[in-house]
């Protein structure tokens, strides 16, 4: 069988990770959209028989934007300027509606891809503006042109084909949901439990100023 299909476990220690550590990034979460919440409970038969996946629950469905640092290498004060820069960039930008899905599989996950593109480049674009803001555009991180809008639903525990993951999925038949992303989320990643877990650092909502935004 050739490596294309075959999956791989998706819980190795990348580089600069262990047990512990954690990630600052720009995320779109999904805990407040009941067409998200939907989708996962849609695939979920699908998954519950693979026991090669670990399906993700609903309250940690994200989508990344892009990457930070690592929470020990970056001044909070330099967080606080970042998250004040994106808000003033955010401010700038409308609410977007997409659709999630059809579920496919992928070498490490069962994923949901995420279309119309362009807006979600554009929220993108926005919030690593906001770093090169602080930082300045040579140290802004991740290269601009490597991204791929997606919502996993499940993430390989160990490596084996990937055929019995497709035939159930192609079995399943496929679901899509609408959601409306009005806001994006700075976190504080962590991955110690074979799962992706976070705290909210920041919440900005898109296309509201601060002079909209209700005094503390």
């Amino acid at each position: 069988m050739s490596e294309p299909d075959r999956m791989r476990d998706h819980w190795w220690w990348r580089p600069g990770w262990r047990t512990g550590r954690s990630f600052y990034t720009w995320h779109v979460t999904f805990a407040d959209q009941p067409a998200a919440q939907r989708l996962v409970a849609d695939y979920a038969p699908a998954l519950a028989g693979l026991a090669q996946l670990d399906p993700v629950p609903a309250r940690w469905l994200h989508l990344t934007l892009q990457g930070v640092g690592f929470t020990d290498e970056i001044d909070r004060d330099d967080i606080t300027l970042i998250v004040d820069a994106a808000r003033a960039r955010c401010a700038t930008l409308k609410p977007i509606t997409i659709i999630l899905g059809p579920a496919h599989v992928d070498p490490e996950t069962v994923q949901m891809p995420a279309h119309p593109l362009e807006p979600l480049s554009d929220l993108r674009l926005a919030v690593r503006a906001a770093i090169a803001d602080v930082w300045g555009e040579s140290n802004v991180p991740e290269p601009e042109s490597r991204f791929r809008a997606h919502v996993s639903l499940g993430y390989c525990t160990t490596a084996g084909p990937m055929e019995p993951v497709v035939r159930a999925l192609d079995a399943h038949g496929g679901h899509t949901g609408e959601v409306v992303v009005s806001a994006v989320s700075l976190i504080d990643l962590n991955r110690d439990h074979r799962a992706y877990e976070w705290t909210d650092v920041a919440t900005i909502p898109l296309g509201t100023s601060a002079a909209d935004e209700p005094a503390e």
